[in-house]
């Protein structure tokens, strides 16, 4: 008896994962509130958008806010003007349809979420018919390892977002790198592998600010931290200008362009010390206006000198570790792989995700470092981020910081590459001074403070930087010049010991 075939029904066109409703509605709210665009343009691409029209438009607006423009209906109408697939959807005046309601506005991360998840969802259907398909061809050479092997590099690449690729090096790329590394110290003078910090006697310790660390800079009030951090940040900006000036390629320089996020200060504040330190006029005098017609003068050549700074300040209060990342993405591709060096005053003013506002605040600084650290890897830029410290440093005898005193989470010493305290000396031993004596006090007042007056002439203008943690060398100790009057460090000339931590 002849075998009869059974009739199959024929298959009814799959339904790929979508939702084109949500797409209209976050292009909308993109449109009316170009803030929420710039944090969306880092959380999607044209490609995850299931309407051809809508990617379009994403591409459009990512476009427009990449130049620093506004994006809106009637920017992004010429743009649109011969689109065929706008006009079957009623021309540019689709743009406008896409504001009416606001709708995104309140739900734009949700359904910016969901877009890219079901994105991701046709991505897997479409490496499942291609698994199928080439399982099913039976016309060339079976070789089901291959196969597997193929299907789970695609996988992988799904589960990654697409960035396994960039991700993963032949170990002749990381080779190649490594080399190119040692090239740029040796044509430097040697000993500066990565950007300069300004100071020699940093650089030799170090080896230059390291593409892809995370450096914590510490210390207790007054010890003139953002001082510290202001100085490195403005020499690695003005090596930048001078590198450019005589002619080098950015790949051969040494400097970097610089983004400083000044949570605490504001941008004229920092401002105001860079001039101070450039200019040697006293911050004080300069911010009371108690300076002479030729301190003005000074001022004002240092203005000029520095207008061209390569040095980016953003001065918002109170943002949140993902809008950090954000932000410095946004200037990444505005400034492109020259932005190599960024400043963070200070870790603890930065706050977590909103799922983590909740939890403890151990918890949340975790986060911070954490995101700090995968900021300065991602971004392959070095982070600078200054932190506190905890007030047990002003109970011992010995107040130089240890690790154990970074304050509120030990993360933040895991998650550093390098962890630097700036300690000075003669801050404390100025608290320390005894009875200024007068005429008829007793001899033992006047020997008091003229013991005191020797260790304040020891230890005055003297800073010491403390190498805590390196995972690039050894620790130790960098002698520095401190000058508290315009706020400037600067390499200390004096007897010094460099040596080993004990």
């Amino acid at each position: 008896m002849a075998t009869q075939l059974i009739p199959t029904a024929p298959a009814e066109p799959l339904r790929l994962p979508q939702n084109v409703e949500a797409e209209a509605a976050l292009l909308g709210a993109m449109m009316i509130d170009n803030r929420l665009a710039d944090d969306i343009v880092d959380m999607l691409k044209p490609e995850h958008f299931h309407e051809p029209v809508h990617a379009r438009i994403f591409g459009a607006i990512a476009k427009l806010r990449g130049d620093d423009l506004l994006a809106n209906p009637l920017t992004l109408k010429p743009m649109f003007e011969a689109d065929a697939g706008m006009a079957a959807l009623g021309g540019p005046a689709y743009l406008a349809q896409l504001t009416g309601s606001g709708a995104g506005l309140i739900g734009a991360r949700q359904f910016a979420k969901q877009i890219y998840d079901l994105a991701q969802l046709r991505t897997l259907v479409e490496v499942g018919r291609e698994l199928v398909d080439r399982a099913m061809d039976t016309s060339e050479k079976i070789d089901p390892s291959a196969q597997i092997e193929a299907a789970e590099e695609r996988l992988f690449a799904v589960a990654a977002g697409g960035t396994t690729t960039k991700s993963i090096k032949t170990f002749a790329q990381a080779t190649a790198a490594a080399v190119d590394m040692a090239a740029k110290a040796l044509n430097a003078g040697g000993g500066l592998s990565g950007s300069t910090t300004g100071f020699e006697s940093i650089n030799q310790r170090i080896g230059g600010l390291h593409h892809s660390d995370l450096i914590i800079l510490a210390g207790r009030p007054g010890m003139g931290k953002t001082s510290l951090a202001t100085n490195i940040a403005f020499n690695t900006a003005r090596r930048w200008n001078d590198d450019m000036a005589l002619g080098l390629s950015p790949k051969e320089s040494v400097g970097a362009k610089v983004a400083f996020f000044s949570l605490e200060m504001s941008a004229d504040q920092l401002a105001t010390r860079i001039l101070a330190e450039q200019s040697r006029i006293s911050s004080e005098a300069l911010r009371m206006g108690r300076i002479s017609k030729q301190e003005f003068r000074q001022l004002a050549d240092a203005a000029t000198d520095l207008q061209n700074l390569p040095l980016y300040i953003d001065d918002t209060a109170g943002i949140s570790i993902s809008a950090l990342h954000t932000r410095v993405r946004r200037l990444k591709r505005t400034l492109g792989d020259d932005l190599k060096f960024i400043v963070v005053d200070y870790l603890q003013l930065l706050s977590g995700s909103g799922s983590r506002a909740s939890d403890n605040r151990v918890q949340e600084i975790s986060e911070i470092s954490r995101g700090l650290k995968t900021l300065a890897k991602d971004l392959n830029v070095s982070v600078m981020a200054l932190s506190q410290l905890s007030r047990q440093v002003e109970s011992r005898e010995d107040k130089r910081p240890q690790l154990s005193d970074l304050r509120e989470s030990g993360s933040i010493e895991q998650d550093a590459d390098m962890v630097w305290f700036v300690y000075r000396e003669d801050y404390y031993v100025a608290a320390k001074e005894p009875k200024r004596p007068v005429e008829g006090d007793d001899p033992k007042v006047f020997e008091d403070h003229q013991k005191w007056h020797m260790d304040m002439e020891r230890v005055f203008g003297l800073a010491e930087l403390i190498i805590a943690k390196q995972r690039h060398g050894a620790t130790g100790k960098v002698t520095l010049k401190f000058e508290p009057e315009i706020t400037r460090f600067s390499d200390y000339a004096g007897p010094q010991y460099q040596g080993p931590l004990e």
